[in-house]
């Protein structure tokens, strides 16, 4: 069992993200408001707050929102992540895990600001199943989890 630590939207993709107290997160969509919202598998994304913390400590300056991520959890083990893996999220949110890591394929906004970025490696990505108002301070619970992508590796399954 994880929770969320931060939450974060921007208006912009390739642009860090601003932190909010709270998101809702519509189904097949992602969340209301953010700009990565919409019919595709990386509606919402994830950073585990240990990786954040690795980052800082190798001297990454950066902060929650910075890597563009969406929520940032804590206590959720990295291979619990896998594609397909089912994540309930406060008191009815449900999001499908679709790939770990992406291609970065120019150093954007987000690379700039913060010096590096861990996306490419560390972030998850998911499609909304469930809706609902989400919080800061929420559960986020491993409902089933994946096997990942046929052959290992982190491609998109979903």
């Amino acid at each position: 069992m994880g929770r969320v630590v931060s939450l974060a939207v921007s208006r912009k993709k390739g642009t860090p993200k601003t932190p909010v107290d709270q998101v809702v997160l519509v189904p097949d969509h992602g969340i209301e408001g953010d700009a990565h919202a919409g019919p595709w598998h990386r509606q919402v994304s994830l950073l585990r707050v240990e990786a954040l913390a690795a980052a800082q400590q190798r001297g990454i300056l950066a902060d929650f929102g910075d890597f563009a991520e969406n929520l940032a959890v804590s206590g959720l083990d990295e291979k619990g992540l896998a594609v397909g893996t089912l994540l309930d999220v406060g008191p009815t949110a449900r999001l499908c895990v679709t790939q770990v890591g992406k291609k970065c394929h120019a150093r954007c906004a987000v690379y700039h600001r913060a010096g590096d970025c861990i996306m490419p490696k560390e972030g998850v990505f998911a499609r909304v199943l469930s809706g609902g108002t989400v919080k800061v301070g929420d559960v986020v619970r491993i409902v089933a989890r994946g096997q990942g992508p046929p052959g290992g590796g982190n491609a998109a399954a979903v």
